[in-house]
């Protein structure tokens, strides 16, 4: 039984709704996208979703109306998108039903922040901080875990407690660059010294996991500098 939350997204630009729909998914949500825009009721009772991003430009009626039609059958939350930025427009949302407003344009990360706290005060779930380092891997920050995350392929991968930390760190900080030195405070605050060749040696044995885990390199180094991952 598929247990993510669903997220419909009621947005007529074709490609910021694919673009919103993509992230959704590497968050681990579903994501429903309305195609018509004349009858988003009907999609609504479709999907049953846990939170409906709504656009409030849309074709026929405007998102304020939607969401008024939405709070007569439902009390699912509704998280604004737009690009209108007037105090009079989040006024209104708010006053026809609306839990929260994001102005266009965002920062993924900020709409990430709002669905997760929306969905916390809703439902109380517990968001798990799973950050995708690539197609194929996904790093828990919470219990510094990674796994596989491939159809038919999800399992932890064993690392050990200094590969965990210099992993956190670098996801930490990505994409920017964490200097050896910082690595090596890193461990160092495990209360074990660790030498530039032990970090070497433990960085080394970190990239190979990783590439024999998805095909592909993580760790990337900045030479003179330090590593990252993008």
């Amino acid at each position: 039984m598929d247990t993510k939350p669903t997220i419909m997204i009621v947005e007529d630009d074709a490609a910021l709704a694919r673009e919103l729909a993509l992230f959704l998914e590497k968050w681990q949500y579903r994501a429903a996208v309305c195609v018509h825009f004349d009858n988003i009721l009907q999609e609504f009772m479709e999907w049953r979703p846990q939170l409906v991003l709504l656009d409030i430009n849309l074709p026929g009626r405007d998102g304020f109306y939607w969401c008024s039609q939405l709070r007569q059958i439902s009390k699912v939350p509704v998280l604004f998108i737009s690009s209108r930025g007037d105090d009079r427009d989040k006024i209104m949302a708010v006053a026809q039903g609306g839990d929260d407003y994001v102005e266009k344009p965002f920062r993924m990360e900020l709409l990430k922040a709002k669905i997760e706290a929306v969905l916390r005060r809703t439902y109380e779930y517990k968001v798990r901080e799973c950050i995708f380092l690539n197609a194929g891997l996904c790093f828990d920050s919470a219990a510094q875990s990674l796994r596989v995350a491939k159809p038919a392929k999800e399992q932890e991968i064993d690392l050990t407690k200094s590969e965990r930390r210099l992993l956190a760190r670098l996801v930490e900080n990505r994409p920017d660059v964490v200097t050896r030195d910082e690595l090596m405070m890193e461990l160092w605050n495990t209360d074990a010294y660790v030498t530039d060749a032990a970090l070497t040696t433990i960085i080394s044995r970190l990239r190979t996991k990783l590439k024999a885990a998805c095909g592909e390199e993580v760790i990337f180094t900045k030479k003179g500098q330090g590593y990252y991952v993008q």
